[in-house]
């Protein structure tokens, strides 16, 4: 599913709010989460997941043309990790 088609379900299912506001509610909570993760925060949505950052450390790396050395600098990654509702709902039977 893309942000669109979330928009789009979000509005079908609220026809009382109009699509720009339910568009605006999505991009809200989205740069929310993304600002949260910028500084360093875990967002947890209970029964869906937790969002967190993770450091991957500076490593070498090979250039997959040439197969020289190349050196990664260290990154910050986004982690998700389900909760316990979404992964019961996942493996029904």
């Amino acid at each position: 599913m893309t942000k669109s088609e979330l928009i789009q379900r979000i509005a079908e299912l609220n026809p009382h709010l109009y699509h720009r506001d339910v568009e605006k509610i999505v991009s809200t909570i989205f740069d929310e989460i993304t600002q949260a993760l910028a500084v360093g925060s875990r967002v947890e949505l209970r029964g869906f997941g937790a969002f967190s950052v993770r450091k991957r450390g500076a490593r070498t790396g090979r250039n997959p043309r040439t197969g020289d050395a190349v050196q990664v600098d260290e990154k910050a990654i986004p982690f998700f990790k389900s909760g316990k509702q979404l992964r019961e709902r996942l493996n029904q039977a």
